[in-house]
Parts: structure tokens; sequence; C-alpha cells
């Protein structure tokens, strides 16, 4: 409790350490609220629960619950995971994808993800699940950042062909991205140009919490 209130004054770190993935890793208590960071960004909880629960909101939690698979690529500490069950309460299957085994371990210790009876957490690399996969998924949730940086196969066709593959007919697409100057807004352009608007919806929530934009795909047929 002691920590708690100190740490509305400032922060209080509880760990930290290294990855080959992530490099910096650091759990640190911010404003009575156990947080997840990499060197330069937040990796769950704080800012980037907000950023996807605005986006889980203009989905709209009311369809979201009945949905029976939800797979988030990029797991980090799990937030957008905690917001599915806790506060939508959803109950069907969640299937989650960490690149970085050392965020699994921090997430399991710190956040206690590995009691969530619904969630199955399968250490691999986003790319090549998707690939392999032989599942269809209701709602989909891109989540991938190595620090700042976005892994170039997110916005390449042949990935956005496969996720459309493995996404079920009415379902949803929150892809979390990071606009940090006009290379990357243009990238974000590029990626939107790709969806036929006759097969799917596509909006987006621009400049939330500053540098994030979201982006939401919905496969209409």
């Amino acid at each position: 409790m002691f920590k708690k209130i100190i740490s509305y004054l400032y922060p209080i770190p509880l760990h930290k350490t290294t990855s080959e993935v992530s490099k910096s890793l650091e759990v640190t208590m911010v404003n009575g609220e156990v947080v997840l960071d990499s060197l330069n960004t937040n990796y769950s909880y704080g800012s980037l629960q907000r950023i996807l629960r605005k986006g889980l909101l203009c989905i709209g939690f009311e369809n979201i619950k009945p949905l029976n698979h939800v797979l988030v690529l990029g797991v980090a500490g799990g937030s957008v995971i905690k917001t599915l069950v806790d506060e939508i309460g959803y109950t069907g299957k969640i299937t989650g994808i960490e690149l970085d085994e050392k965020v699994i371990d921090l997430a399991n210790e710190h956040f206690g993800l590995n009691k969530i009876k619904n969630l199955n957490i399968i250490h691999h690399e986003a790319f090549e699940f998707v690939l392999k996969t032989k599942m269809k998924y209701d709602l989909i949730i891109i989540d991938i950042f190595q620090d700042t940086v976005m892994p170039g196969f997110l916005f390449e066709n042949f990935f956005q062909n496969r996720l459309t593959e493995v996404l079920n007919s009415k379902g949803y697409i929150l892809f979390n991205t990071m606009i940090l100057n006009t290379h990357d807004n243009a990238r974000n352009k590029a990626y939107l140009s790709f969806f036929d608007t006759e097969k799917y919806k596509v909006w987006t929530l621009p400049r939330v919490e500053e540098h994030n934009e979201l982006i939401i795909i919905q496969k209409e047929k």
C-alpha cells in the first residue's frame, strides 16, 4: 500500500531486465498502477491499455462479448486481454502470440495472465503463426512493437491477405500503429488502400494518446 501511495509522486521500479527481442524491459508502478515499458514506450497497461480500449469501444463491447475466438498478435503484459476479460466479460477463446519469452514470464509473474482460464499464450513469431494457423478468428488484435519500431511484415500485402483469410465473415481486425513522422503517415495510408471497400468496412482513430493511430477493419463478406 505504501508503494502505491508513493507511486503517485514518482514511479516505483519493481523489476528490470533485458531480452534479445525487446532490449530493455521494466515493470514499474505509476499512479497506483503496475505497467510494463520498453526503453522508449509503454508496452502494457497505462497509455497502451487506454489506446486499445478505445479501439474495442469503437467496435462495441456488445459486439465483442458474443464472439467465439479472439487472436492477439503481440501480448506483452496482456493489458488488452485484461480489458477483454475483466471489463467486457469475454468468455470465448483467446489465443495470444508473443515472440519475447521474457515478456511472457513478466506477464505471468506481475500481471497474472497464466490465471486466465480462457487464454492460451503461444511463444511464436506472429508472421509464421498467421501463415500456418488452420483456425479462423472473429477478432484479430495486432499490437506488435519492438520498442518504437513496427516490423515491416505487418504492412506487406501478403500478410494482409493472410489475415483476411483467417478472419471470419463479419469479423474485425484492430491494428495499433504508431505514427512518428511523415513516412509512417504515408505507410498507414498505403495500408488502408489495400482493402476493397465493397468487401471491408475500414475506419481509423487518429492521434490516440498523441502518436498512435488505430485502424479497424470489418470483413463484410
